[in-house]
């Protein structure tokens, strides 16, 4: 997939993408502090692997993403982009592909992934990342 011609100012704007620490990142990493919740950040779960987690609990193999909705095609916010369209429906399909694959080779790892969208707020995510550690009790 070659890069297709992007104007200045789009260019500009990707380029100021974060790839961690965003908004929805920081405000789960904060209520999950808030609950006694002890973890790490930004850290590949399985060594080798290059795909990172936004949130690992590596004693409990559980790992954390939170998914943007353009970048992860999120099913009610994602947007097609117009300009280059066929060169973004692959990106987008690729990228939601290699999500379904380090989901999977985690799993096969013996890992628990949580996936939770920006859009969701973050009690909501934090619920989701607890009953998953609940679940993982012995």
């Amino acid at each position: 997939m070659s890069k297709p011609l992007t104007d200045a100012a789009t260019s500009a704007r990707l380029s100021k993408q974060r790839r961690r620490d965003t908004k929805p990142e920081i405000a789960l990493r904060r209520e999950l502090h808030r609950r006694g919740l002890r973890y790490f950040v930004d850290r590949a779960p399985v060594k080798g692997m290059r795909r990172r987690a936004d949130v690992v609990f590596p004693r409990r193999k559980l790992a954390v993403y939170v998914d943007g909705c353009f970048w992860h095609s999120c099913p009610v916010h994602a947007t097609k982009p117009r300009n280059n369209a066929q060169w973004w429906a692959d990106k987008l399909a690729a990228n939601v592909a290699r999500d379904r694959n380090t989901d999977e080779r985690l799993d096969a790892e013996g890992w628990t992934v949580v996936r939770v969208w920006e859009h969701e707020s973050a009690v909501d995510a934090a619920d989701k990342v607890e009953s998953a550690l609940r679940d993982d009790d012995f």
